[in-house]
């Protein structure tokens, strides 16, 4: 084992290559007769040393071997060294491995030199595009928009920092049979989307006038058969690139950016116009689209309708059940702007990866839409699109959440008592701190939004999670408060230390605590990895709080500050605190929350 280890390798990749080695030294004389996964040592961590080897018992079985015997002559091959402090055979074939201190403190202290941390990048990097956070125009934004947006932010970060291109996507709902009625009634009420002597219009403005326009609209729909027939026709002029038509469309896209902008402000997100592509953004293709479709034979005529058929997907009367690209009166329905967006994606983007953060009730439709794309050659086995699907928020009663009334949640009154509930959190500890009312108004923001993002992307996306702010702006258990007063803590002991810094003495001997900490900071990288390339940020989001909790066992029990300890302990255990500090804000930096320096 290599005694200076590089920024990319953990102490446990160093010693799985290393029994790799060893196994096949001691393996057969001739390849040929070695089994499948021979050389894989099957490392993970134990409760009897820092590391347990299962591997050699499944690879002795398969060699009609002693898998003791093989096991020995591992131990003997492998041998002690500047890294390997004991090494022992336990039960029928086991491999107990316990390393050096030196060896733990000199691996972090290789990644705290570095800005990443260690990280390496992926290898093999590609682009990515991400499909997330997709709103519609001239609708009011509700709980249920909550999942995409957080959970494909979290993911953008993560394969960013990893290395992937990342181009992000928001298919914001921007087309339609309903935008003839809001056209129709702004033409004839030209001034209902005026803001007069306001310099500057804010979301909740915005959404309001929208709000006020489409209940207006409707009545006048529901009950005036003359505008009925107007806004039909105007729907017409609309798909047919009318210049008039298409400015009064133009006014409602932007008054409805307004407010989702302001949305996701609230919820710390960046969101960018070059980033939104809405289903008006493929309608030059939809014609063309079909036109490949049914010329390759993916898609057929059936009852007028361009259809495409699959043998596993049939309707609860055993007919199957097609995916309609185009419908038997000409109009395109989602499944040919989805398409059309694959095609854009892949060809004009030059995507590997497609991933859509969706809905998991929608996964047929995705299902059926993949496999078309994958029918007509524009997904293949270089370029694949993935649904990365999320489940239902439910209310403390395990239903969906709603309102006492029985309405959809708004989610800006969702993200605003997160807030109220988290700055009265933050508030109540100020005076012992002492915080001035700024700190305490951002860090409550801050701890607010960190709660309601850290509630979902703590919970796998594929699981429906229980919208609880009493437990979610809670000091103890798994929130993400916990996290912050964490890293916060770390940085007060820093301060404290005043003119005494960070550093690793690879000499000392750790103490339990320090060693479990240690051996936990040095997976970081092998974590993020692991989310990037599986999609699933709730396993970065546990990793960090099993830091944190080791963090506090470290506080329990290993003294930084005290005037008893020698310098260079004092210097150690600060260096364990600051590389853990930095691990906390970077992790949770990539869920998209803020760590403040002191809460």
């Amino acid at each position: 084992m290599a005694s200076v280890p590089s920024l990319a390798s953990t102490v446990q990749q160093r010693l799985a290559d290393a029994l790799s080695a060893a196994l096949r030294e001691t393996g057969p004389a001739d390849p040929s007769p070695r089994p499948a996964g021979w050389g894989d040592p099957m490392l993970r961590r134990s409760d009897r040393a820092d590391f347990q080897a299962n591997g050699i018992l499944a690879l002795a079985k398969k060699l009609k071997g002693n898998p003791r015997e093989l096991a020995a002559k591992v131990v003997e091959a492998i041998g002690l060294n500047d890294e390997i402090k004991e090494i022992e055979v336990s039960g029928p074939g086991f491999l107990n491995i316990t390393l050096t201190d030196e060896a733990i403190v000199r691996t972090l202290a290789a990644r705290a030199a570095d800005d990443r941390l260690g990280v390496a990048y992926a290898e093999n990097a590609g682009t990515t595009v991400v499909d997330y956070a997709q709103p519609n125009v001239a609708k009011e934004m509700h709980v249920g928009h909550l999942r995409s947006a957080v959970i494909g932010d979290a993911m953008v970060q993560i394969l960013e920092f990893t290395g992937e291109k990342v181009i992000r996507r928001h298919h914001i709902g921007d087309w339609g049979t309903q935008y003839g009625m809001l056209i129709q009634f702004l033409i004839e009420h030209p001034h209902e989307l005026d803001h007069e002597g306001v310099e500057e219009v804010t979301g909740e403005e915005a959404m309001s006038s929208l709000n006020r326009i489409y209940k207006a609209s409707r009545a006048l729909f529901d009950s005036d058969e003359a505008f009925k027939d107007r806004a039909r026709n105007r729907v017409v002029d609309l798909q047919a690139g009318d210049p008039e038509t298409r400015a009064h469309w133009q006014r409602f896209v932007d008054e409805s950016k307004i407010y989702f902008y302001s949305v996701f402000n609230k919820l710390d997100m960046e969101i960018h116009d070059a980033d939104i592509v809405g289903e008006s953004g493929y309608n030059d293709m939809l014609d063309e689209t079909c036109r490949l479709l049914e010329e390759s034979g993916v898609a057929v005529r059936s009852e007028g309708a361009l259809c495409v058929f699959f043998d596993d997907v049939k309707g609860p009367d055993g007919n199957p059940t097609p995916l309609i690209v185009k419908k038997s009166n000409g109009g395109y329905g989602y499944a040919a702007t989805d398409l059309s967006a694959i095609r854009d994606r892949v060809q004009s983007l030059g995507a590997n990866t497609l991933i859509y953060v969706v809905d998991a009730r929608q996964a047929l439709h995705f299902k059926m839409v993949f496999e078309t794309a994958r029918r007509a050659g524009w997904l293949n086995d270089k370029v694949k699109a993935v649904q990365l699907a999320f489940g239902t928020v439910l209310g403390k009663d395990g239903k969906p959440f709603k309102t006492r009334e029985g309405a959809t949640v708004r989610l800006v009154d969702l993200l605003d008592e997160a807030v109220e509930r988290a700055t009265a959190v933050v508030r109540e500890k100020a005076e012992k701190v002492g915080l001035t009312e700024e700190e305490i108004v951002e860090n409550g923001q801050y701890v607010g939004i960190g709660a309601v993002k850290y509630a979902d992307l703590s919970t796998s996306a594929a699981r429906d999670y229980k919208f609880d702010l009493d437990q979610m702006v809670s000091l103890n258990g798994d929130t993400s408060v916990y996290l912050q007063y964490a890293y916060a803590r770390i940085q007060s002991i820093l301060r404290k230390a005043g003119a005494v810094k960070p550093a690793a003495h690879p000499e000392l001997e750790l103490a339990p605590a320090e060693r479990a900490l240690g051996l936990h900071l040095d997976q970081f990288g092998e974590v993020l990895s692991e989310v990037a390339s599986s999609h699933e940020p709730h396993k970065l989001a546990a990793y960090l709080y099993q830091l944190a909790s080791h963090l506090t066992t470290f506080y329990d029990q290993c003294q930084v500050l005290s005037a008893d300890n020698p310098p260079e302990l004092v210097e150690n255990r600060l260096f364990l605190c600051d590389l853990t500090g930095r691990t906390l804000h970077q992790g949770m930096a990539l869920l998209g929350i803020r760590t403040p320096e002191r809460l």
